[in-house]
């Protein structure tokens, strides 16, 4: 446009939304990379309200990708001498050509230049192996942009190393996680654990890089170490530092007694440690573990130790050993050759108990008049006594604890507190009787539901077969249907009522009736399924009659009924139809028998009219 004074420029790219404004007519664009091509185009604006211009023609802006080269190199970019590396040139957009490629390494003795090597191995590496790689692709006359450059350093030995989370003192039953580390280095590595030199092969719980012991158990007591290895070959670093694990139980059979009855002590005092047992002392020997190694306590064999004069090269941790290896009543016995020590019980502190600490001073070996308490760094009490006390000790009062004067400052100690005999019994009844009340109302549920189960079966056995009630009355006497071995009949009777009878008119009675066919006097063999028992449910009409007890229940009738084959009679030219034909005879006497005829045997309460019978 034809430039005058008071134009303000703006530049839009049409996969932006917004301007990008300018006092000159130019704008500069940086291309970074393909999604920076495109469309562009301008407009020009000036005055207040902004007058603006049409935007411009598009102008495109294509831009295409050049194939570039990528090295990767494994297992790390910082290695140890002694492994084996690769290092391998990829060609990014290079599409699937094939390509030759070439090395050039900087800053060593070694220049190694190859073609057609898309992977460069290096067996053993050396310090002379460090430096800068980069490769470049080529294809015929065509070339890739150059690599960035991988700096690769080869250090000294690979050195593990093992720390423990939270603390290495633990009560029988705690968690605690020791962590496996390579120096300088975190890829690729897988670990192995050792306890007590002892290879441990739970992997599961050595799994990247992490070796976690939940519950810790006696048997867990020990000194750890561990190791890493990558790679293929395999490559192994050097073992661990040492880490002591020890776990106190909560009722050991076997404690080691210290006198005097401390963790902290000064250089040049005496100290006695011996493994008394429950029942006898004999094959218990005190065994300690110190910076130089694992040794007997003293040249006195047996069950005690007497050290004349400490030095600090006796700090460590002594514990009583069976002859078999077990491990029993670890201690931590710190020796300090300044002025200052902390007296603190040796054996871990039971929950609800007094914790006392004493700040004490070399010279007088008793407590300092003024000292402060810290717990794990922190102030806990000053005090003008140099004594803390804690009424009531529980779980969250574990820790490392010091005390500071004006002649100076404690080690540090591990406090530790065990959970009571009876809070664990009190703890273990209630979970029972817990469990136990929840046992006894499930079985309450159970019989519940059982009986009444067999209630419900009860009362379907003894319910009848109900079938549809029709809506229409019929007729009294309905014919009994018979196309199987069970008869069912439907009986509606029609009673009149009086005036003030409130009852309904029609009292309906179902029965269910099997057939019990009739045996010749010839045949012994019974059929035992055509039986028929049938229970008939009656109401009768309310009486006015003063003999009838109108609080009585309804009348019941129980009846027998046989259905048999009729015989051909010899009579005077005249038989009956063969079949099966129901008779029928009501026996008002309790005590008539069933006969040849179906005999039916009823009940009628007093006071109701007797019923005929017909042959």
């Amino acid at each position: 446009m034809n430039l005058s004074s008071g134009w303000d420029f703006y530049w839009n790219k049409h996969t932006l939304n917004s301007e990008t404004k300018t006092q000159t007519n130019s704008y500069r664009v940086k291309i970074d990379s393909v999604s920076d091509g495109g469309q562009y185009r301008c407009r020009a604006g000036r005055g207040k309200p902004v007058y603006y211009t049409q935007y411009s023609d598009a102008l495109w802006v294509n831009v295409t990708v050049s194939a570039k080269a990528v090295v990767t190199v494994r297992p790390d970019e910082r290695v140890f001498r002694g492994e084996t590396i690769t290092l391998r040139c990829d060609i990014k957009w290079g599409g699937d050509t094939e390509w030759t490629y070439r090395w050039e390494t900087q800053g060593t003795n070694n220049q190694n230049n190859s073609i057609s090597t898309q992977e460069l191995n290096i067996s053993s590496v050396e310090d002379f192996h460090s430096g800068k790689y980069t490769c470049t692709g080529l294809m015929g006359t065509q070339r890739s942009q150059r690599s960035d450059a991988v700096t690769l350093t080869v250090s000294a030995e690979a050195q593990a190393a093992v720390r423990v989370s939270p603390q290495p003192w633990l009560t029988e039953g705690d968690s605690v996680t020791l962590i496996c580390e390579v120096t300088g280095s975190s890829t690729g590595w897988t670990f192995s654990w050792f306890r007590d030199d002892d290879h441990l092969s739970d992997s599961s719980r050595g799994a990247g890089g992490s070796y976690t012991l939940s519950p810790a158990a006696l048997q867990h007591t020990g000194v750890y170490t561990c190791r890493a290895e990558r790679g293929r070959p395999a490559y192994y670093t050097k073992n661990s530092n040492t880490q002591p694990l020890w776990i106190t139980g909560v009722s050991p059979s076997v404690s080691l007694v210290v006198r005097p009855s401390r963790s902290q002590h000064f250089s040049s005092d005496s100290l006695s440690l011996s493994c008394e047992d429950q029942r006898n002392s004999t094959g218990w020997t005190v065994r300690r573990y110190t910076d130089r190694n694992t040794e007997d306590c003293s040249e006195l064999s047996g069950s005690r130790c007497r050290l004349v004069s400490l030095s600090t090269s006796d700090a460590g941790v002594y514990w009583c050993q069976s002859e078999s290896g077990e491990k029993r009543h670890p201690l931590n016995i710190t020796v300090h050759d300044g002025d200052v020590i902390l007296e603190s019980s040796v054996d871990p502190v039971i929950e609800g108990d007094t914790l006392t600490l004493h700040c004490l001073h070399r010279s007088t070996n008793s407590p300092i008049l003024r000292a402060d308490f810290y717990k794990d760094g922190s102030l806990v009490q000053n005090q003008t006594t140099g004594e803390m006390n804690i009424t009531t000790v529980s779980k969250s009062h574990e820790g490392f604890y010091y005390c500071k004067t004006e002649r100076g400052q404690s080690l540090h100690s591990w406090i530790s507190v065990r959970v009571s005999a009876a809070s664990s019994s009190l703890l273990v009844t209630g979970v029972v009787v817990g469990l136990s009340v929840c046992l006894l109302f499930f079985l309450s549920l159970l019989l519940m539901w059982r009986y009444k189960k067999n209630k419900d079966q009860q009362r379907n056995i003894n319910q009848t077969s109900v079938p549809n009630q029709s809506a229409q009355s019929q007729p009294e006497n309905s014919p009994l249907q018979s196309d199987s071995d069970h008869i069912y009949d439907d009986v509606t009777e029609v009673n009149t009522r009086d005036k003030d009878d409130p009852e309904p008119l029609a009292d309906v009675t179902y029965s269910e009736v099997t057939v019990k066919k009739k045996m010749d006097r010839g045949n012994t063999k019974a059929e035992s399924n055509n039986v028929t028992y049938s229970e008939v449910g009656k109401r009768g009409k309310k009486c006015k009659s003063k003999d009838i007890n109108p609080a009585g229940p309804s009348d019941l009738t129980y009846a027998q009924i046989n259905i048999q084959d009729k015989k051909k009679t010899k009579g005077k030219g005249k038989s009956s139809e063969s079949g099966d034909t129901l008779y029928s005879e009501l026996n008002t006497d309790r005590d008539a028998g069933v006969g040849d005829s179906t005999h039916v045997l009823a009940f009628w309460k007093k006071g109701h009219k007797k019923i005929k019978t017909s042959p």
